[in-house]
């Protein structure tokens, strides 16, 4: 197993990523002050518990996320209702919702 780190800058700072690696597997996220987005490995019902603005990051076996350097590149697939406040939808550029969490 591997983590790996990234900042990513928004016009309104940071938001980190973090990605953990396993042989064939991934699990990405990237967070900031306002909530994250994540592989669709999440739970949206246990985050909403929470009362935390999440969304998930469009992702397949057959395409998926891979790496950090990729995560910015995709669309938004789902989002929860903390989210969709904060203006995050789903068809949404994920470099867009970057933005709108730092």
């Amino acid at each position: 197993m591997e983590t790996i780190k990234k900042i990513f800058e928004t016009k309104n700072g940071p938001v980190e990523g973090v990605q953990v690696k396993w042989e064939g597997f991934n699990i990405l996220l990237v967070a900031g002050k306002k909530g994250f987005l994540g592989c669709p490995v999440f739970d949206m019902d246990a985050i909403d518990r929470y009362k935390v603005a999440a969304a998930i990051v469009e992702s397949t076996p057959d395409n998926p996320i891979g790496n950090l350097e990729r995560f910015p590149n995709r669309k938004i697939m789902k989002v929860n209702k903390k989210a969709a406040e904060l203006g995050i939808a789903a068809g949404m550029d994920v470099r867009e919702a970057f933005e709108i969490i730092a």
